[in-house]
C-alpha cells in the first residue's frame, strides 16, 4: 500500500534527555501543528532529526527511540552530530538561507565550509529515507533545511513521486542570484515532482529565477526538466480550525482565562506573540506602541501590550542584539509612560504551553501581527479562530 513520507528537519515529536532518561512530547506549533493532525489521516511516516546530537545517546537509547517514535508516533528519526547541527543547522540554514530567503541580505553569510556540511547533511536524510521508502511510497519533502532532498532522492528511485513545499518566502532573482550555490540548489528543487509555495507571488519569483539562472521557461508553471514534469504552485497553509474554535471548553484554557484576566486587570489588551525574529517586525511594532501612547495620551492605563517572544536562535549574533534592544524598548516604553497600577507593557520571555496560548488568544482585543517578511503566518489565523 502506498505511504506518504514527511521529510523535514525536525520530527513533530519533542525528545529531550535529563538525567540519563528520555522524555518524548507532542511538539506545539510551526511545521508540527500545521500538519500534525494531517499526516495522522493518511498511512504516513514522519522523518526528521530526533533533537538530540549523536555524542549524547548511546546505541541502545537510539533504538528505543526509533522503537518507541515507529509505535506512539509513526516516525523516523535522523541522528546528527553536533558539528553537523552547528554548521548545516546554525550556520548555513539560520546564517545563510534563513535571511537570504526574507531578503535580509545585510544578515546573509556564505561559508562554503558550511555548504558541504549542508550537503552532507542532506545526504544523511537521504539515506534515512532510502532506509524505509519502497519504489510506490510519495515523499514530501519540507524546507529549505532539506533543498538537496529531491535530487539525492531520485537518483535512487528514478520514478519516486516527490514534492517540497517552501515555509519561507521565495525571493526575487536578484536577492537569490547573491548565493553562490544558486545554480545546484534549484536544479536539485527541480528534481521534485511538484514545487509548493505560500503565496502566487512567491511561485513567480520561483518561475522567474529558475528562467534567468537555468534558461528554463515555464508554461502555467510547468516546467520541462529533461525528460520530467515539474510544477510550482501556491498552496496557503491552514491551521486545524476545529482546534481552535472549541478551545473555550477545555478546563484548562478556562482555568488559563481566568487566571490572565485577573494578572492583566479590565484594560483593553493587544497581543503580540512571535518568536523573536527580525524578520517580524517586533521592534516596529514596539515603536508604534509607543507612538500611539505619545498620540493619544488618553489611553494611558486603559490599554495593555501583552508581549511574548519566543526564544529563537539565541547563539546567533543578529538575535542577540534583537533582543537586548527590544528589551531596552520594553523598559524605555514603561519608563516613560507607566504609572502606578498600570504597566503599558507586559513582556514576557519564553514559550507558552498551548492552553496559555489559547487563553490570550480568547481575552485579547486586538491581535498585532506585523511580520516584515513572512512565508504564511498563522498566528492571524489561529486568533481569528478563537473567536
Amino acid at each position: 500500500m502506498n505511504r506518504l513520507l514527511i521529510v523535514s528537519n525536525r520530527l513533530p515529536v519533542t525528545i529531550q534527555k535529563k538525567n540519563e532518561k528520555i522524555y518524548f512530547k507532542q511538539s506545539v506549533g510551526g511545521l508540527a501543528t500545521g500538519l500534525g493532525s494531517f499526516y495522522k489521516s493518511f498511512n504516513s511516516k514522519w522523518i526528521g532529526w530526533c533533537g538530540i546530537t549523536s555524542e549524547k545517546i548511546g546505541l541502545e537509547e537510539k533504538e528505543n527511540i526509533e522503537t518507541k517514535l515507529e509505535k506512539e508516533f509513526s516516525s523516523y528519526p535522523v541522528f546528527l552530530s553536533k558539528r553537523n547541527i552547528e554548521s548545516y543547522y546554525s550556520n548555513f540554514c539560520n546564517k545563510t538561507l534563513w535571511p537570504l530567503l526574507h531578503g535580509f541580505t545585510q544578515y546573509a553569510t556564505y561559508e562554503r565550509a558550511s555548504w558541504k556540511v549542508y550537503k552532507k547533511v542532506n545526504e544523511i536524510f537521504a539515506n534515512s529515507v532510502l532506509e524505509i521508502a519502497e519504489p510506490e511510497d510519495m515523499v514530501w519533502v519540507h524546507d529549505y533545511h532539506l533543498m538537496l532532498l529531491p535530487s539525492l532522492l531520485r537518483k535512487k528511485y528514478p520514478n519516486v513521486a516527490v514534492g517540497f513545499f517552501l515555509h519561507t518566502p521565495f525571493p526575487s532573482p536578484d536577492v537569490f542570484r547573491l548565493l553562490p550555490w544558486r545554480e545546484e540548489i534549484l536544479r536539485c528543487l527541480l528534481e521534485a515532482d511538484l514545487l509548493g509555495f505560500h503565496t502566487y507571488s512567491y511561485v513567480q519569483n520561483f518561475l522567474i529565477t529558475v528562467r534567468r539562472l537555468l534558461s528554463l521557461n515555464h508554461t502555467l508553471g510547468k516546467i520541462i526538466v529533461g525528460n520530467r514534469l515539474a510544477k510550482a504552485d501556491s498552496f496557503p497553509i491552514g491551521i486545524d480550525y476545529q482546534l481552535f474554535a472549541n478551545a473555550e471548553t477545555k478546563p484548562k484554557v478556562q482555568a488559563s482565562i481566568k487566571k490572565m484576566s485577573r494578572r492583566l486587570g479590565t484594560t483593553k489588551k493587544i497581543l503580540s506573540i512571535d518568536r523573536l525574529d527580525y524578520t517580524k517586525g517586533v521592534l516596529h511594532r514596539l515603536k508604534g506602541y509607543d507612538l500611539f501612547l505619545h498620540s493619544y495620551p488618553e489611553y494611558k492605563g486603559k490599554v495593555t501590550l501583552v508581549l511574548v517572544a519566543v526564544p529563537s536562535r539565541t547563539k546567533v549574533q543578529h538575535y542577540q542584539t534583537l533582543k537586548k534592544k527590544v528589551d531596552e524598548l520594553v523598559g524605555k516604553i514603561n519608563g516613560d509612560h507607566g504609572k502606578v497600577g498600570w504597566t503599558p507593557i507586559q513582556y514576557m520571555y519564553h514559550s507558552l504551553p498551548f492552553h496559555s496560548l489559547l487563553a490570550l488568544y480568547r481575552i485579547s482585543n486586538v491581535a498585532m501581527v506585523t511580520p516584515l517578511a513572512d512565508g504564511m503566518n498563522l498566528i492571524a489565523k489561529e486568533y481569528i479562530a478563537t473567536k
